[in-house]
């Protein structure tokens, strides 16, 4: 089933975000089940919202590629929603 994550990262700044999604993005775009990626500042650190196929996929990825690199003193506080529905347009091959 579908599933939104949300990670709310207190003390986060965009520097140190910007930095992160730099090293990521590569490996996120690339994961098996990864739908779609935001992220925007909140007072006192930044939230991160995922859309993945499932949450085993999405659990996966943060294990093996976000949770080693954190910085120290950052520990985002994940929370992973079930979705009812998920729409996406249909891409279309070349």
């Amino acid at each position: 089933m579908a599933v939104m994550m949300i990670a709310e990262v207190a003390g986060q700044t965009e520097q140190g975000y910007d930095g992160m999604l730099r090293f990521l993005e590569p490996s996120v775009r690339a994961a098996p089940g990864f739908v779609a990626h935001a992220s925007h500042a909140v007072e006192g650190g930044w939230r991160v919202i995922e859309l993945w196929r499932s949450k085993a996929e999405s659990d996966r990825f943060y294990a093996e590629h976000v949770a080693p690199h954190l910085p120290p003193g950052i520990r985002p506080k994940r929370t992973v929603h079930e979705l009812h529905a998920l729409v996406m347009p249909q891409l279309v091959e070349p």
